[in-house]
């Protein structure tokens, strides 16, 4: 299975290959408190007619353009008589299939009066954690980009729960970047950036450019009142999609231009350069995980080893397990000193690694009764983790 979802991503990467020049496509991230206002819950009607109009202006430059849009949940709140405070999971589940038409028909209208139509697209974790449907969702998207029509992504608020949710957009919009080889991700929020203490204290300024998004991630705490991401995620979303070769521009939302005027540098912004050569779009996909599928310690001797040898990942190496996975579920490789060192497509359940593992001298077909790979990760479908990545932690162990 692992091999045959690599060669549809191979594949992909060849068409793309043979298209030539890369087109210009962003992806614009827009939270809730921008498109609901926090005291009545209503349509923020005049952003959207700005975000909108400068949508249609880009399009005219040649722009493709994603948006990916909160503000569904907020949007149906009212028509519960809830509060974002007092809305328990399944209230916002409800809330977002309340709200989702009212967000829609409001883009819808505006958008016409801009001359171009819109399309609805809701994601859910799998959708982009398992590689066939992302490559599924990655073919609607680019149909709709070359038919002219401006998709507009979402979560799917009403069938996921707080357990299997994306968690928020900021991260949910990189890996559309990813997923469309986006040239930026322009992400509006309430400021006008990252800041390199909290922006209410004296003397805090703002940060123009970042390279290492490690450096930062002190000082990015706190989330609005409407929202489910505050600057983490928006660091965690910028660091994504540096390893897509996509530059993240964080700025405020405004009326006027909300975008133009940032891909324009002609008002205060973050800017989250791009790595100059990202790793190939398997690669990527590997790398950028939403959610935590499974997790294995290995040996610190074969953790060291993992770059030089090139070959991959022995069931004899694992030290401990976290939880149960499955064969083709993207694992979190750990040393011994708990430092996250790689991420890789398993070949095999954690039920076949550890009988495998406790039994090294043991032929693999007399141990599960059928034929299966003896290694746990095979190298090209293996990604060693650079300095730049930013790391899980480590979650508690059980020993094999």
């Amino acid at each position: 299975m692992s091999s045959r979802v690599r060669e549809l991503f191979d594949r992909h990467s060849a068409q793309q290959k043979q298209q030539g020049k890369r087109v210009e496509r962003v992806v614009i991230k827009v939270g809730s408190s921008l498109l609901a206002s926090e005291e009545h819950l209503k349509p923020r009607y005049a952003f959207m007619h700005g975000l909108l109009s400068d949508i249609a202006y880009l399009k005219k430059q040649g722009y493709e353009v994603v948006l990916a849009s909160s503000g569904s949940v907020a949007l149906g709140l009212n028509s519960l008589n809830e509060t974002p405070e007092s809305a328990s999971v399944q209230d916002k589940q409800a809330a977002a299939a309340c709200g989702q038409p009212i967000l829609l028909n409001a883009y819808k209208q505006i958008a016409l009066e801009n001359g171009f139509d819109i399309a609805q697209v809701l994601i859910t974790l799998d959708d982009l954690d398992q590689g066939r449907r992302f490559l599924n969702t990655k073919n609607t998207v680019h149909s709709l980009l070359e038919h002219g029509v401006v998709p507009i992504v979402n979560e799917n608020d009403t069938v996921t729960t707080q357990e299997i949710r994306v968690g928020d957009n900021d991260r949910l919009a990189a890996s559309v970047a990813q997923m469309i080889d986006a040239r930026h991700l322009v992400i509006l929020t309430s400021v006008d950036g990252l800041y390199d203490r909290n922006p209410s204290e004296p003397g805090a300024k703002l940060v123009e450019v970042v390279d290492d998004v490690s450096e930062y991630l002190a000082v990015t705490t706190g989330t609005s009142q409407l929202g489910s991401g505050g600057m983490l995620t928006k660091m965690q979303a910028a660091n994504m999609a540096q390893h897509a070769g996509c530059t993240t521009l964080i700025s405020r939302g405004t009326i006027d231009s909300p975008v133009s005027s940032i891909l324009n540098n002609e008002r205060p912004h973050t800017r989250c350069i791009a790595k100059i050569k990202p790793n190939s779009n398997w690669k990527v996909w590997l790398t950028n995980r939403l959610q935590m599928a499974g997790s294995v310690v290995i040996n610190q001797e074969a953790a060291d080893a993992l770059e030089d040898k090139g070959e991959g990942i022995a069931c004899k190496d694992i030290v401990a397990f976290h939880s149960a996975f499955q064969k083709a579920d993207v694992l979190h490789i750990y040393d011994e000193k708990g430092e996250e060192r790689a991420r890789g497509l398993a070949n095999i359940s954690s039920d076949e690694a550890s009988l495998i593992a406790r039994n090294p001298d043991r032929p693999v077909v007399e141990l599960l009764g059928y034929e299966e790979e003896s290694r746990l990760v095979n190298n090209n479908n293996l990604v060693v983790l650079q300095d730049h990545h930013l790391p899980w932690e480590q979650p508690e162990v059980s020993h094999r």
